[in-house]
Parts: structure tokens; C-alpha cells; sequence
């Protein structure tokens, strides 16, 4: 017997799922699977094993869940999910509960409880047959994280105070219980918000998350709750509503989303029409050197994911700006893994047919730090990163307000003129990028991008305040 132990990492979401199985008798699940499944089948024909069970570690929030997906495709597969913490789903799935064991070949997984992210939350424990009460592994899914755990308040506020309490336990009461030689697989790395400061390895042990992980380090409950209600980043705007989503059931999509080319003329009909979001996919300086009015710049790289499910609507379809439409699949899928997956069309042809057709093209000027630092007497600043972020090092004068908070656009609070010179900055210039075009959509006459902005603002030596 080998045992099949195959972890997949999305990028951007920074999620994290598996393949584990026997090849002897060629079996295996998935643990959290993504709504891109391929690569799950093509793992699977890799090994000679055949997927028989999906599990699912919770009812996620960040992403839409592959389990119906990866169900469609394989059809006999099942998907086994929680019926802890009274959960209910409208879509068909085996309930399980702590205690329940699988078996592939010498592979045990056995299901544990461990409430606190979400009621319903179950990890999953590695053992061989032989040795079932004693795991060699844990699948964490999203109840401990290297060097971080999941965050309590994704239900509202009515509910935090219960799931803070319940984290604590199972924490104490489970995960600290356990061998230091336990290695734990988590649902995700660094970058996600479903914890605060995730570590950047994609595994550790329970020995080191007992020496360094914080949040194994309080024995009294107040204590813990004050330094969890201290670290949690913002809530996205899609969490909520992905969490719906899959409670109700994620769509079957079969294949990247459907999308359609729209001619220049034709494009910018759909544009005027005015039931559709314009989003522009090209990295920063393209959007800055030349774009079509009112489009919102989301660069596409792997964040792309927590940005679009963050800033758009989802009660509205998405024209799409894109650099290279052969790399139009990819773009969607990261759309779709937010939940994403209604698109008006997208610009055939790309700028350059705007362009050639005569349509009206907007730029987004460049700031870049040097001229800043001579100027920042006579210009705005708008910080867009986190809080956190801010009050770790910032722009003299600088002005804050998080990106995801400006969905609506910028309040007066801030007292920035609209009228007078703002340059926009966050901590590499994608975000910024992002919260300028917000800006010009939002009718302010001159704003700037820091490309690098606080990267480059160090790299060139120049002082920042706390």
C-alpha cells in the first residue's frame, strides 16, 4: 500500500485542499474541494485511484464550494457533510458526525467536532488502521491555521460571543490534547481572512503551534477573547453571501463561466446600458496609461478572487476588460471561485479595438514616490490599506480609509476635496490602483496611483510616521 496524500493550493484565495487515498485499492476523497475540479480528476488518473467520497469541513464562506461540482462530474461520488452544530443544507449530502470513521485501505479518516469558526465545523483525523487512536495527522480545515485559528465573528454579532467560547474549547479541549508529533493540514495559508496573520507554511505540527502559535497560549477565556476580537481583519462583503450559497447549494458550472465577445460598438452599448459592472483586468500601468470610463481596475492576478468578491455586486452580470483573451479562462475561474460566474461579455479585441474605433478613453496618471515625496505638501494622500497595515507606518498627513470600504465611495468624513490633487496609495500600488479608479468613477477630477507606493516609498529611503 501507498498512501495518496496530494495537497492543492489555489492562489489568491489562498485556500488549500486535498486528495488523500490507497492505491491498493484505489480509493479516494477530497477534502474541501474547489469549483475548478480538474485538477482533482487529473490527480486522481495520476495515482490509479478512483474518488469515491467528497468531504467538507464546514459550510464555507470565502469560496464557493467544488463538492456539487466534483459530485456532477464523478457521479457516484457522495458528499459527506457535517450534521453537527444543527446544520442544514438544501442540496443532497450525507450527514455526518464526530466519531464517524472512513476507510481506504490503511488510511482511516475519522471525524472530530471542533466548533468555534462555525457551529457545524468538523476536522478530520489521519491514521493508519492499525493505529486509529492515534492520528499522525489532522485535517484542520478552518479551526487551527499555522500559527493563527479561525475567526469567530463570520455569523454576526449575535453569535460571536457562543462560536468565541466554543473556539476556545475546542482549541484547549481538542487540538492541544493531541500528540506533538500531529501534523495539521489546514484549509488555508497565508492571505485568507478566515484568520488573523495566517503563517506562510501550508503545514505544521502540534508541537510547534504549541510553542508558537498565540492562540494556544491563553488559559483564561476573557483573556482569549480580548486577543481574538484584536486580530480579526474586516469581514469581506462576500463572505455572508457565500455562506448562503453554499449552505443552499454552489451551481454546477461544467467548465470555466461562459462569456461572449462583444465587438467595440456593441461593447460599449452593453456599457451604456448601464445593468452591468466594467471591470478591468489589466495590470495597473496599462489601466493608467488608458481605459474606458468609469471601469474599476481589479489586475489579474491571483487576488483578483478576494478582490472581485469584495468590491462587485453580485446582483449584477460583469463586462470584462481583459489584456490577453487567451487567458480568458483563467480570469473567470478566479471570478467563479468567489461565486462570480455571470458575465455580460467581454472587449474582442481588447483596448486596442476601443481604441480603433474612435471611443472615448480615460487615463489614471501615475504618481510615482519621488515625485510624491516633492509634492505631498501639495497633494492628498489616501491610504488604502488595512487599519493594521496604517498604523504600523504611514505618510505624513495621509489620510486612511480601507479599500473595501470605499464600495460605495468616499464619504465626507475624510474631507478630501474633489476638486484638488489626491494620490492613492497601499502597500505595492494594486490596491491603490483599484481605490483610484473607485475615486474616478466617484467624479474626483485629479487623481493619481503610486505605482510601489510604501514598497517603493522605503526602498527609496524616504521617513514613514506611526
Amino acid at each position: 500500500m501507498t498512501l495518496v496524500f496530494q495537497k492543492v493550493q489555489t492562489e489568491g484565495i489562498a485556500q488549500l485542499s486535498y486528495l488523500v487515498g490507497d492505491d491498493s485499492t484505489g480509493t479516494a476523497a477530497v477534502i474541501d474541494p474547489r469549483p475548478n475540479v480538474d485538477v482533482y480528476l487529473e490527480l486522481s488518473r495520476e495515482y490509479g485511484v478512483a474518488i469515491t467520497h467528497i468531504f467538507e469541513t464546514h459550510i464555507h464562506a470565502d469560496f464557493m464550494s467544488g463538492a456539487r461540482e466534483l459530485a456532477s462530474r464523478l457521479g457516484t461520488a457522495k458528499i459527506y457533510a457535517s450534521g453537527e452544530g444543527d446544520a442544514k443544507y438544501d442540496f443532497d449530502v450525507e450527514k455526518i458526525k464526530a466519531g464517524d470513521s472512513f476507510k481506504f485501505g490503511s488510511l482511516v479518516l475519522t471525524v472530530r467536532h471542533t466548533p468555534g469558526h462555525t457551529p457545524e465545523h468538523v476536522a478530520y483525523e489521519l491514521a493508519e488502521k492499525d493505529r486509529v487512536d492515534s492520528p499522525w495527522g489532522v485535517l484542520t480545515g478552518d479551526s487551527l491555521f499555522v500559527g493563527s485559528a479561525g475567526r469567530p465573528d463570520l455569523l454576526g454579532e449575535e453569535e460571536t460571543e457562543e462560536l468565541t467560547k466554543k473556539l476556545f474549547s475546542t482549541l484547549r479541549d481538542y487540538y492541544l490534547k493531541l500528540d506533538d508529533g500531529v501534523i495539521i493540514y489546514p484549509c488555508h495559508g497565508a492571505g485568507s481572512a478566515c484568520g488573523a496573520d495566517i503563517g506562510e507554511r501550508p503545514m505544521s505540527t502540534i508541537g510547534y503551534e504549541r510553542k508558537t502559535n498565540e492562540f494556544l497560549q491563553y488559559d483564561d477565556f476573557d483573556e482569549f477573547k480580548k486577543f481574538v476580537e484584536s486580530g480579526a481583519p474586516p469581514v469581506p462583503q462576500h463572505y455572508p453571501i457565500l455562506k448562503k450559497v453554499n449552505a443552499k447549494g454552489p451551481q454546477v458550472i461544467g467548465s470555466a463561466p461562459p462569456i461572449q465577445g462583444l465587438p467595440a460598438e456593441q461593447f460599449k452599448a452593453a456599457v451604456d446600458k448601464g445593468d452591468a459592472q466594467l471591470v478591468d483586468t489589466r495590470q495597473m500601468l496599462a489601466f493608467g496609461g488608458g481605459h474606458i470610463p468609469d471601469a474599476i481596475n481589479i489586475g489579474d492576478r491571483p487576488e483578483m478572487s478576494v478582490w472581485a468578491g469584495d468590491m462587485l455586486s453580485y446582483d449584477k452580470p460583469i463586462l470584462l476588460v481583459v489584456e490577453d483573451e487567451s487567458n480568458l479562462d483563467w480570469v473567470t475561474w478566479h471570478f467563479a471561485y468567489v461565486g462570480l460566474t455571470q458575465f455580460a461579455g467581454y472587449l474582442a479585441g481588447g483596448m486596442k479595438a476601443w481604441e480603433n474605433a474612435g471611443l472615448p478613453i480615460v487615463n489614471l496618471p501615475q504618481m510615482p514616490v519621488q515625485q510624491l515625496a516633492e509634492q505631498q505638501d501639495r497633494v492628498q494622500v489616501l491610504d488604502v490599506r488595512t487599519s493594521s497595515e496604517f498604523e504600523s507606518g504611514h505618510l505624513p498627513k495621509a489620510k486612511h480609509k480601507f479599500v473595501s470600504e470605499m464600495r460605495g465611495g468616499v464619504n465626507g468624513n475624510l474631507n478630501i476635496n474633489q476638486k484638488e490633487p489626491v494620490a492613492v496609495f497601499c502597500g505595492s500600488g494594486y490596491r491603490a490602483s483599484l481605490a483610484a479608479s473607485l475615486l474616478q468613477r466617484g467624479g474626483y477630477e485629479k487623481v493619481y496611483n503610486v505605482p510601489g507606493s510604501m514598497q517603493a516609498w522605503k526602498k527609496a529611503g524616504y521617513d514613514v510616521q506611526k
